[in-house]
């Protein structure tokens, strides 16, 4: 089986919620006119990956105007229980398209924010979200900590889906996870740019032999708003050139790395190349060796299938 799927390296426009779900808008219109089946979107595209922000925190002390500014933020994430989810269904089911966005969501229950991976079918809605279970360095300050039920993954017409966001992806045991579950299209939304990354994708990809799809944001420091410049005032302009990448089951690179510009990486990827990577490894097959080793996660999910009876 055959699946076109598009990566999208693009800005937000930060900080704005709704500028930002129309701009999602236009590029899914868009990319779904040219055959794209999958389109995924970098972290935190909504409402944008605050890179820079000390949200005036240091150890033992905040100011008021980080607070304003993290109510800000707040204001302007995802709420999966409010209109905002709804719209992004409609999206999905009107493009027929499947879409996996990363954003940042707001529970108005506990008060916290979450770094979270939503995955939308054009057929049933939301299928499921992955909240990342942990936050890289002062990211701790404004995401909260997802536990074992957050490591999801589905069973969809077009192969099974799963992934983690960023430097999860550095986590051995969070992978195998993953792999666990037969994951074949692993999405790996993120907001790390260095050259580097495409080793770690290309890691991927031959470690659970599957296709690895890393998208991350194009944003320069003159992109964001004037309010918005003195907290980035010490940063490169280049702040995040990219590096989106499609890879294979064998780890070769199908599309990308993209730096540099906003853009939108489009692949066909065929499910049988993944049979035909597993001739001679295989991570959770004859390779295992499930005698020596055991892995046990708590509270993960079964993996969720995609049928006309089940709403996920």
């Amino acid at each position: 089986m055959k699946v076109k799927v598009g990566v999208v390296q693009d800005s937000p426009v930060f900080f704005d919620k709704e500028q930002t779900i129309k701009k999602l808008e236009r590029l899914t219109k868009k990319y779904t006119k040219e055959g794209c089946e999958l389109l995924v979107f970098p972290e935190s595209f909504i409402p944008g990956y605050p890179r820079g922000f000390s949200f005036g925190a240091t150890v033992g002390s905040r100011t008021e105007e980080g607070r304003k500014l993290f109510s800000e933020y707040y204001n302007n994430s995802i709420d999966l229980e409010g209109k905002d989810l709804k719209r992004l269904e409609k999206l999905s089911k009107s493009q027929n398209v499947y879409l996996v966005i990363g954003v940042t969501e707001k529970q108005e229950i506990n008060g916290s924010l979450y770094c979270s991976m939503l995955y939308i079918s054009p057929k049933l809605g939301l299928l499921g979200v992955h909240r990342k279970i942990k936050p890289t360095g002062t990211e701790r300050l404004i995401w909260g900590e997802a536990a074992g039920e957050s490591l999801v993954t589905f069973t969809t017409k077009i192969g099974r889906l799963g992934g983690l966001i960023c430097w999860e992806n550095y986590m051995p045991l969070a992978r195998m996870a993953m792999y666990q579950k037969g994951v074949e299209v692993y999405i790996a939304p993120t907001a790390d740019s260095r050259e580097e990354w495409t080793a770690t994708m290309k890691h991927i990809a031959l470690e659970g032999r599957c296709f690895v799809l890393g998208c991350n944001q194009y944003y320069t420091k003159s992109m964001y708003p004037d309010k918005y410049q003195p907290f980035v005032k010490n940063e490169l302009e280049d702040m995040c050139p990219g590096g989106s990448v499609v890879i294979s089951p064998l780890g070769k690179i199908i599309a990308g790395p993209l730096f540099g510009e906003s853009g939108v990486l489009t692949a066909e990827l065929d499910l049988e190349e993944i049979k035909h990577s597993k001739l001679d490894f295989d991570v959770i097959g004859h390779y295992a060796r499930n005698d020596i080793f055991n892995l046990d996660i708590e509270n993960q999910p079964e993996t969720k299938v995609e049928n006309n009876n089940t709403k996920m």
